[in-house]
């Protein structure tokens, strides 16, 4: 059996092709939909569901390369002619489809890639080479788009498939002819077909489709959010500061999966009171008060907020309150932070940099989300860590008496 194809049939390479790629398709669609569909409220269940996720997603990025390898080689062989080439509207059709099946063989998972790629956290790619892509910034707007094109790609895909298939099956049980099993393996008498002719009209519908689902979904929303609604943020009043933040971030980092998960509040309030000319002992006070709903943890931002975690919905607030104090090598916030209904002791020491009345602090803490009550379903580090980093930085100015 020839490797190769002619006019008339296909050679082994692209038989091979074409059943590996089906083969691929047909357990990545199922895979994802059960993968999406399993619940995450316990370590077991999460650790299930990552499992399945990183199969669906290390399996897309094997179907990506694998449709390369496929078109490439389509691209250097002779195409067999359709058997029947005077049915024009059949040939025609067939071909839109074949251009949508290709098109999406590569569209499907680049998009899902890139979705993986601008987002942190959960289920990686089984694969030595990194979880970013080059020019794709970690950004939820961005992983928020390629999850829609995703999504509609997905179907285009799937309508694709089912029209090909559907066309095989006709040809093999109505016409009775050997369109089907030429692709197969083995030996099979075809009649003599001519050269196929590529036409651009087929090029053009496909492109026509592309755009028709792309703008059904954006009239349905699939670009908008995903995953559930977060809780209402709270309200953060203002509060009364002897000293006002100009600018500053509080950010956390952990580990998830052996992943590193970056994320950060968005909203809150600090109400200073400080003394930098203090030279010893208590120079101060500070309140911070958190937004939960603010936090923004890359894709497992709706899992942190759940009544598991943060429980945002009945604990929209965190605080810190504490004495600045006057060290040896700089200050130190010596008090208690309260998140949920868990206080724990905690000192922040800090460094601080002067320029007038503008100071500018930075500090880093870790903390342990057990003390917390923040994942008490998940008493597996290998799962999700113990330790989460806290990185704070503010630049604050002082008010004119």
């Amino acid at each position: 059996m020839a490797t190769t194809n002619s006019h008339h049939r296909y050679g082994t390479v692209s038989k091979s092709f074409h059943w590996l790629t089906a083969l691929l398709i047909l357990t990545l669609i199922p895979l994802g939909i059960i993968a999406n569909g399993l619940p995450f409220d316990t370590g077991e269940q999460l650790a299930r569901k990552a499992f399945l996720f990183s199969l669906h997603k290390t399996l897309g990025v094997t179907v990506f390369f694998v449709a390369l390898a496929r078109i490439a080689w389509a691209l250097s062989q002779p195409k067999p002619g359709p058997l029947h080439p005077d049915r024009r509207v059949e040939h025609w059709a067939a071909e839109t489809v074949h251009w949508l099946l290709y098109g999406s063989l590569l569209l499907v998972p680049m998009s899902g890639w890139i979705h993986h790629a601008a987002t942190t956290g959960f289920a990686p790619i089984w694969w030595p080479f990194g979880q970013s892509l080059p020019f794709v910034p970690k950004d939820d707007a961005v992983a928020g788009v390629f999850a829609g094109l995703h999504i509609v790609f997905e179907r285009v895909l799937a309508a694709s498939i089912l029209l090909h298939v559907a066309g095989a099956l006709k040809h093999h049980f109505i016409d009775r002819d050997s369109t089907l099993r030429r692709m197969w393996f083995g030996q099979t008498t075809t009649p003599e077909a001519g050269a196929h002719r590529s036409a651009a009209a087929p090029i053009l519908s496909a492109l026509v489709v592309w755009g028709a689902a792309l703008g059904i979904g954006s009239a349905i929303g699939v670009f908008g959010g995903h995953g559930t609604a977060a809780p209402q943020a709270a309200a953060l009043e203002t509060v009364a500061s002897d000293w006002t933040v100009t600018d500053g971030k509080i950010a956390i980092t952990t580990q998830q999966f052996g992943s590193t998960v970056e994320g950060s509040f968005a909203d809150w309030t600090a109400a200073i009171t400080f003394d930098p000319d203090v030279p010893q002992g208590k120079a101060g006070e500070v309140e911070v008060t958190i937004s939960i709903p603010s936090l923004t943890l890359g894709s497992v931002t709706d899992q942190a907020l759940g009544p598991d975690y943060f429980a945002a919905e009945n604990y929209p607030t965190a605080v810190f309150k504490a004495d600045i104090v006057t060290i040896a090598d700089g200050y130190a916030a010596d008090g208690t932070l309260t998140i949920k209904d868990h206080t724990v002791p905690v000192t922040l020491p800090y460094s601080l940099v002067r320029d007038g009345e503008t100071a500018s602090m930075e500090s880093t803490l870790i903390l342990d989300r057990l003390d917390f009550g923040i994942g008490e379903n998940m008493a597996d580090e290998s799962s999700l860590g113990f330790s989460v980093e806290v990185n704070v930085a503010v630049t604050a100015t002082r008010n004119a008496d």
